[in-house]
C-alpha cells in the first residue's frame, strides 16, 4: 500500500457548493474537490482534517464517535442548515495523535461536544459524498504562529504510512470584504505567485522556511488580514515531510487568485 499524500485544498464560501450557482462562481473549484479521490493512490482508511475554522490552545483532537455538525456560517438558504455528513469519528485515531504529539511534549485534549465545522464537512461532502471514511478534526494552535503548525504537520506525518490522509482546510486568499468587492487586486496576484513559489521549492528546509517567514511575502496582510485560513497549508507541508510540493488547483473567484497544492 504507498504512502498518501497530504493536500491543503480550498473549502469556499459558506455552504457554496449546495447552493444555485448561476455565475459558475464556485463551479472550477468544486470540480477539483470533487475529482482530487481519483488522484489517489487508494482509498484512505481515515481523513484528517485541520480546517481553518477551529482554533485552540492547547491544540484539541476531535474524539467523538459520531461527531454533529457544526453550521459556522450565517446569512444562507434555510437548506444549508439541514446539510448532513455522517461519516463516523474514530476515537482510537484520535488517541493516536495525541500520543504523537505527546512525545514531541506538545500538550493536547480531546473534543466531544463541538460539531465538525463547515472547513471539514462541506468539501468532505464533495470529495466523499458516501460519507463512509472514518474523521478525526485537529483544531490550528490558537498562537497562529506558522513554525508550530509546520511542526504540528511533522508530527502527524507518520499517519501518511497508515494509509491516513492529511487535509489542510483554508483559502488561499481570505480577505472577505475586499473578495466579495469584486475589484482586482495586484497585491493578490504577487502574493500568490510568491506562495506557489515558496511550496514548490525543491529544498525542504528552505520551502519551510519560507512558509513561517509568510509574512515578509509581498501583499501577505492584504490577502490574510488574519492568518488562521492559510496555517492549515503549514500543516499540510509539514506532514509533506521531504516530498516537494506541487500547485494542483488554480483558479479565479471574484478576479481573486485561489491556489491548492499537493505533497508526495
Amino acid at each position: 500500500m504507498k504512502r498518501q499524500p497530504t493536500f491543503y485544498i480550498p473549502h469556499g464560501g459558506g455552504p457554496c457548493f449546495f447552493m444555485d450557482d448561476p455565475h459558475n462562481i464556485w463551479t472550477n473549484m468544486g470540480n477539483f474537490l470533487n475529482k482530487l479521490p481519483q488522484t489517489l493512490p487508494q482509498l484512505p482508511s481515515n481523513i484528517v482534517v485541520i480546517s481553518g475554522h477551529w482554533e485552540n490552545t492547547p491544540i484539541k483532537i476531535h474524539a467523538a464517535e459520531k461527531p454533529s455538525l457544526y453550521y459556522d456560517y450565517y446569512g444562507f438558504p434555510d437548506h444549508t442548515y439541514e446539510l448532513t455528513y455522517p461519516a463516523s469519528g474514530n476515537p482510537e485515531l484520535a488517541k493516536e495523535i495525541q500520543t504523537l504529539f505527546q512525545n514531541q511534549n506538545i500538550e493536547t485534549e480531546f473534543e466531544y461536544q463541538r460539531g465538525w465545522d463547515h472547513g471539514l464537512f462541506i468539501p468532505l461532502k464533495v470529495m466523499f459524498p458516501d460519507a463512509n471514511i472514518p474523521i478525526v478534526q485537529v483544531s490550528l494552535h490558537h498562537s497562529l504562529d506558522p513554525q508550530t503548525h509546520i511542526e504540528m504537520g511533522k508530527i502527524l506525518t507518520p499517519l501518511r504510512d497508515e494509509n491516513i490522509l492529511i487535509l489542510g482546510s483554508g483559502m488561499s486568499y481570505h480577505n472577505l470584504p475586499y473578495l466579495f468587492s469584486g475589484k482586482e487586486s495586484a497585491n493578490a496576484g504577487l502574493f500568490h505567485d510568491w506562495l506557489t513559489e515558496a511550496v514548490t521549492k525543491p529544498v525542504i528546509t528552505e520551502r519551510n522556511q519560507l512558509l513561517s517567514d509568510w509574512l515578509n511575502a509581498p501583499g501577505a496582510r492584504s490577502n490574510h488580514p488574519r492568518e488562521e485560513h492559510l496555517l492549515p497549508l503549514m500543516v499540510a507541508a509539514g506532514a509533506g515531510d521531504q516530498d516537494i510540493g506541487q500547485c494542483i488547483y488554480k483558479d479565479s473567484v471574484l478576479h481573486k487568485p485561489i491556489t491548492g497544492y499537493r505533497f508526495g
